[in-house]
Parts: structure tokens; C-alpha cells; sequence
């Protein structure tokens, strides 16, 4: 009952930085599903962060936790806000490449994913 849309990645300069990964995950369920995490073999430390600005426009980013969401409803995976964060890269995001991700769910279900990586200066999934 979970449906991935447009999922995407931006290539990397290299390893030495974390990636991050985007995508809307839909519940077309009648239950609450709970993404608890991810897991890649691009990233030895893959994790859901979520941006938040405070009032004086400093950003920071924090684990995101376990996120519910409710049937009908979808949660976005964007950059800005919450996003898929994929820290010590094993190997160079390469713009044209795929790599897999598969989420995790609190009642023990998974989900594979396709990735696609698009160019460095990627906005969004149409590139």
C-alpha cells in the first residue's frame, strides 16, 4: 500500500561529502504506516534528516526519527526539508547511474527503490 514517486539523487564531486536522496512516499492504505529507515549499499550510515531554519535564518539538520504517515496522506522528501541522507559514500554518485534504497517499515515491511542520479545541479526529479 505504499507507493514511491519520484525518486532522485544529485551526482557527487566525490565520496569525501554526504549524499542525499529525495522521493514522495504515498500511503494508499486504510492504516498508518511508520518509516523507521533506510538502508542503501551506496552510504555505510543512511538516515533520514530533516533541514529546519530558526527565527534568525540559521539552518541545522537533525535525524528525522520514525515517520507516520497516515492513509491517503504522503510525505515529501525534498531538499529543504526532509531527505534521505546518505553519509560515507562507498563509491562517487555518478550523474546517469541508479542505485537501490530500501525503506524500512515498523511493522517489518520493506520497500525497494530505484534511484536515479541526475546532474549536480539537479532542482528536482525532471533534473
Amino acid at each position: 500500500d505504499i507507493i514511491v514517486e519520484d525518486a532522485w539523487a544529485r551526482a557527487s564531486i566525490g565520496i569525501n561529502r554526504p549524499g542525499a536522496a529525495y522521493m514522495t512516499i504515498r500511503n494508499t492504505g486504510i492504516e498508518p504506516v511508520t518509516l523507521v529507515g533506510i538502508e542503501t549499499t551506496l552510504s555505510m550510515m543512511p538516515s533520514i534528516h530533516e533541514t529546519k531554519t530558526d527565527a534568525n535564518g540559521v539552518s541545522s539538520m537533525a535525524p528525522a526519527g520514525e515517520i507516520t504517515i497516515l492513509p491517503g496522506e504522503s510525505v515529501s522528501l525534498e531538499p529543504g526539508g526532509m531527505h534521505a541522507m546518505l553519509m560515507r559514500l562507498q563509491t562517487k554518485m555518478v550523474e546517469g547511474e541508479t542505485f537501490p534504497m530500501t525503506l524500512n517499515f515498523a511493522d517489518g515491511g520493506t520497500l525497494a527503490v530505484e534511484v536515479p542520479i541526475l546532474g549536480i545541479a539537479a532542482r528536482g526529479p525532471e533534473g
